[in-house]
């Protein structure tokens, strides 16, 4: 079965080549041994492109499908060779409506994403309760939960294989991404201290 996660690897022109791990999900710990000297982890990345020269707001919304993935990895290749883990929430409950709505949390070693796992576990949980009691609708539980992902955990949103989904008249919360102004500071200064490296390479 595996516990998968996918890894995106910056390039100099500040796009992303992605590769696959079946095992990079089960904890974090594949943060720590990815490095210049091993860029795939002694084998423990495929070594085999899923996509190169993707847009960074694409690595979610064409390719991190909530559905299959636990764990995205963005590496920065640089002097620090900086690799960042971020935890895959999936934002729906299975019921054969749109199950392409998302959200990664980031999460900074094993203990935090022991917890994050838990907390989102719980509260996703007991809002299946909620909605099956019919307290609550399907639509009003989902922007309960997105709401707080995004305001508990510093969570960006997103929508896998939005494309798709043209159609629905289901309107989520307004996608963002990481940086984006509109959304707090950890992730303004993700993108400051992205643009800093994009002036190094």
């Amino acid at each position: 079965m595996g516990h998968r996660a996918l890894v995106a690897y910056r390039r100099p022109d500040r796009r992303y080549d992605i590769r696959y791990s079946h095992w990079g999900g089960d904890g974090v710990s594949l943060a720590d041994r990815i490095t210049a000297e091993a860029p795939l982890a002694d084998g423990a990345v495929n070594p085999d492109l899923l996509a190169n020269a993707i847009d960074r707001e694409r690595v979610l919304t064409a390719h991190l499908d909530p559905c299959i993935y636990e764990l995205l990895y963005l590496v920065s290749p640089g002097a620090d060779y900086r690799v960042s883990p971020y935890r895959v929430c999936w934002l729906e409950w299975g019921d054969g409506r749109e199950d392409g709505r998302g959200a990664i949390v980031a999460v900074a070693d094993d203990a935090a994403d022991r917890r994050v796992r838990t907390w989102f576990r719980a509260t996703k949980t007991a809002l299946a309760d909620v909605i099956e009691m019919g307290a609550l609708s399907r639509r009003a539980a989902q922007a309960y939960l997105e709401a707080r992902v995004c305001e508990d955990e510093d969570g960006t949103v997103y929508t896998y294989g939005a494309s798709k989904l043209e159609d629905s008249s289901y309107t989520p919360t307004p996608d963002c991404w990481l940086g984006d102004e509109r959304v707090r500071e950890g992730n303004r200064d993700y993108r400051e201290n992205d643009d800093e490296e994009g002036g190094n390479t």
